[in-house]
């Protein structure tokens, strides 16, 4: 059996159907003793089932058991308790940033780029790896968009997460080196597979996927800075595209023409103006170790990102590069010509970048998911987040980004937050990010409002001329049903709304008489809800004249 049948096999089995009947006896056991612990963590659980074996052989999954709990509550056996479903439900930080992520990949196929760090797997897109995790997931399902977005869907359910507003994330390098028409089909084939039926067209799936179980709150794909045109922008528009992950990978033009990229600086510039002028949230791949790098030279590449107004993204993933065998990088570490950072320097120097880190910014990875037997020299640690936070804690020092702000699944006073308005300057306008924090400054909720330079010549979709522009808004706290209640988690107690009232008045008050929103498939409702009208690519609404000044 492959690698790979094999994971499916694993797979199908924690989630295969009980015979309640059956296990009933061992389950109820299960289910009372998980209840009625003073403490849960993982070893609680474990022993719990030690003590109650499945009959026949093994012990139960943590989805089986969600399962038969889900049953119990459904035939009035046992009350619904939030505290027990936790308890059961596997990985609850998957939701806790309040929506569900499901990671899809495009078939193989060649890229534009020519990097030397980069692997070139034949069976995945470029710079993908078999074994990388959400590449198998790829692999058994055979590239299909359905398939995939299908079965994370119902692997979620099975865990016990809410799966009703998902961000769709479209993997597998340049998107814009597809055919336009398979990048249509993929994306309605994913949507297919949210609303639970197929449909003729993009358009229809994306009209159904307005009000399906399965909304669409948020749609990445991935490029490369060369390839965001004016164009290429109104067409991901068009595909209902919100955010862009941009491969930058270095601010430094002779680190890019070392390693092979193809394009400058000024093109990561570019196509960040364009992208954000036209509402896009910015997610920039950054890599420290390229070739050609040194500590102090990456961290003063670090810095260029926040110095630079044209850049400054919304979002970071830090990709430390990997040595991997069969690329030209290899055959320069062969040479004597390249050697990776050892584990300590890179620690320090991944601290020393999460301390620059703005508040305004999500750092979403310090490290690749890349199995360790992959990488032929250098870190090889999993756990490379933890190693970072411990030499932050060691040294008196707090990462401010959004991730290690977020509320999570905690209770909130919610009048006790405070709206707190951050500006700064990009190349495309004046950046408001309005934060609803807690006293100790954990992030609730934000919003990202954008005020375009008026007196700059930027292309941007001919919809938004005379718009403030809504390019993100954001509640934290675990993914709750659309239209369910809270019972004091941040999301559904109106933060939005409440967000939404203080942008609407700082664009009036800095004159502006529309508002618009780059505004997902399935959020879409939400803004109308509020007065937002639908346009062809955005909506928006009309703003009261600010009250005459005395």
């Amino acid at each position: 059996m492959t690698s790979s049948n094999a994971e499916a096999s694993a797979e199908a089995s924690r989630y295969e159907p009980l015979d309640l009947a059956q296990h009933r006896t061992e389950l109820l056991a299960i289910i009372a003793a998980v209840r009625s612990a003073p403490s849960f963590d993982i070893g609680t659980l474990r022993r719990i089932l030690r003590r109650h074996p499945r009959a026949g052989s093994g012990f139960f999954s943590k989805g089986q058991l969600l399962a038969a709990y889900r049953a119990l509550v459904a035939a009035g056996e046992l009350p619904f308790e939030a505290e027990t479903f936790g308890r059961l439900q596997t990985k609850p930080v998957r939701t806790q940033s309040g929506i569900a992520a499901v990671a899809v990949l495009t078939k193989p196929a060649g890229c534009p780029g020519r990097c030397i760090f980069c692997p070139d797997d034949a069976a995945m897109p470029k710079s993908y790896l078999t074994r990388e995790p959400g590449a198998q997931r790829a692999l058994r399902n055979g590239f299909d968009p359905f398939r995939q977005t299908h079965n994370r869907l119902a692997a979620l359910h099975n865990t016990g997460h809410a799966t009703d507003k998902i961000e769709l994330l479209i993997l597998g390098g340049t998107w814009g080196a597809y055919s336009h028409t398979y990048g249509e089909w993929f994306i309605q084939r994913c949507l297919d597979a949210m609303n639970g039926c197929d449909s003729r067209s993009l358009t229809e799936a994306q009209e159904l996927n307005q009000r399906a179980a399965s909304r669409c709150v948020g749609l990445t794909i991935e490029t490369r800075p060369d390839w965001v045109t004016p164009q290429e922008v109104l067409r991901l528009r068009r595909l209902g595209v919100t955010r862009v992950q941009l491969g930058v990978q270095s601010l430094d033009d002779r680190i890019l023409a070392l390693n092979g990229r193809g394009h400058d600086v000024e093109a990561t510039r570019l196509a960040s103006r364009l992208l954000r002028a036209a509402g896009f949230k910015l997610h920039f791949h950054w890599m420290p170790n390229l070739f050609g790098a040194t500590p102090a030279s990456d961290r003063a590449d670090f810095s260029r990102l926040w110095v630079d107004p044209d850049l400054r993204p919304d979002d970071l993933k830090i990709y430390p590069t990997a040595l991997l065998e069969g690329t030209a990088l290899y055959d320069l570490w062969q040479q004597g010509q390249y050697q990776p950072y050892d584990q300590t320097t890179l620690v320090e120097l991944l601290a020393d970048c999460k301390s620059e880190t703005p508040p305004t910014c999500r750092i979403t990875r310090v490290v690749r998911d890349i199995p360790s037997d992959y990488i032929v020299q250098g870190s090889r640690a999993s756990n490379l987040r933890e190693q970072v936070q411990e030499q932050m804690a060691n040294t008196g020092r707090r990462c401010q980004c959004i991730r290690c702000r977020e509320v999570g699944d905690v209770a909130l006073d919610q009048a006790a937050l405070t709206l707190k308005v951050s500006r700064y300057e990009t190349g495309a306008g004046l950046e408001h990010f309005l934060a609803l924090e807690t006293e100790a400054g954990r992030l609730a909720g934000f919003l990202r409002l954008l005020l375009p330079w008026t007196d700059r010549a930027i292309p941007r979709p001919a919809e938004l001329e005379g718009c403030a522009l809504i390019r993100e808004l954001h509640v934290y706290g675990p993914a709750l049903h659309i239209g369910a209640a809270s019972d004091g988690q941040a999301q559904h107690r109106g933060l939005g709304g409440e967000l939404l009232n203080a942008a609407e008045e700082i664009a009036t008050g800095a004159g502006w008489t529309r508002l618009a929103v780059i505004a997902a498939l399935g959020t879409r409702d939400y803004y109308r809800q509020r007065g937002f009208s639908d346009g062809e690519l955005y909506m928006a609404k009309a703003l009261a004249a600010a009250p005459m000044k005395p």
